[in-house]
């Protein structure tokens, strides 16, 4: 009995530890935007088994990629706060350990997408694994304040192989909505920074926050939040969509704008703290997710 608790608990923290190092958080927010990309695509509810093959090939391939970016990153995850107790840095497994997993789940995805969906959104999950390890994660992420800019179109391609599961093509549509996801990132991550901004110093990573003022910061992060407000105004000609997007992608935009300004302003002012900057970035998954879900919704309701 006492030598099979501790291998239990052992067994259960490497398999937490394989399940940390594909970011599961982040996985959730890139299937919140592929089913109602499907959904707006096939202009209702997509067949059972589409859904259920795109998303979990999407689960792979973005899991795959997670845990390869931790293998790379394992130098700057242990002297950052915010990455310390991630399973690499643990010593949960080993690093050529987490390397084959990330692979295996890269050519299971591959396998599934190739095989149960198309072609056309196998290709894209793999070209999304590599720009987001070689692009970002290798080349953009250590050198260039534009790291997360220019690497988050990575993030935004789960919205083409949504589209491309559906329809085996794709079309402007797919296309705004990859601008979406690739405008909203920068708002959304570097409010983090802002929280984080010691972090990034002290592991030599040149964030926005790090490498610029507050000031300077947060004047683009507000750009950025109005540029995606127009962006997504845009999408509801293009995409037919209806009043139900409309309305909600007007007061969506309105409020991610506020939450943007209110922090540049208290930039300027010298008063800008942690937590307004943690505020607008909570909002900004809120707004994500339901800008997302508003597009299903509206097609459902004008189309049944």
């Amino acid at each position: 009995m006492s030598l099979a608790a501790p291998l239990t608990r052992t067994t259960s923290q490497t398999l937490k530890g394989y399940v940390a190092l594909t970011k599961p958080r982040i996985i959730e927010l890139l299937l919140v935007t592929t089913l109602p990309t499907m959904v707006v695509a096939d202009r209702g509810i997509p067949g059972l088994a589409l859904i259920v093959w795109t998303l979990v090939g999407g689960t792979l391939a973005a899991g795959g990629a997670n845990a390869l970016n931790m293998v790379i990153d394992r130098d700057i995850d242990s002297i950052m706060e915010r990455t310390k107790n991630r399973p690499l840095v643990t010593g949960v497994m080993s690093p050529m350990a987490a390397a084959i997993f990330a692979l295996g789940l890269e050519l299971a995805s591959f396998v599934i997408l190739a095989t149960l969906v198309n072609f056309l959104s196998a290709w894209l999950a793999m070209a999304a694994t590599a720009f987001y390890v070689v692009v970002y994660t290798i080349w953009l992420k250590r050198r260039s304040k534009q790291n997360i800019v220019i690497g988050g179109a990575a993030g935004a391609v789960p919205v083409l192989i949504g589209w491309s599961a559906v329809t085996n093509s794709l079309s402007w549509t797919p296309v705004l909505l990859f601008a979406v996801i690739f405008i909203w990132t920068p708002p959304h991550f570097w409010a983090l920074a802002v929280r984080y901004r010691d972090d990034y110093q002290a592991a030599n990573v040149p964030m926005m926050p790090v490498v610029v003022s507050l000031r300077r910061t947060t004047l683009e992060m507000l750009v950025y939040t109005v540029v995606l407000w127009v962006l997504t105004m845009w999408i509801g000609p293009v995409a037919h969509l209806g009043w139900i997007y409309a309305l909600a992608a007007t007061i969506l935009g309105g409020l991610f704008t506020f939450y943007a300004l209110r922090l540049y302003r208290h930039a300027l002012a010298d008063t800008a703290d942690v937590a307004e900057a943690m505020r607008l970035f909570h909002f900004s998954i809120t707004y994500l997710t339901a800008l997302f879900v508003f597009m299903a919704v509206d097609v459902l309701v004008r189309h049944h």
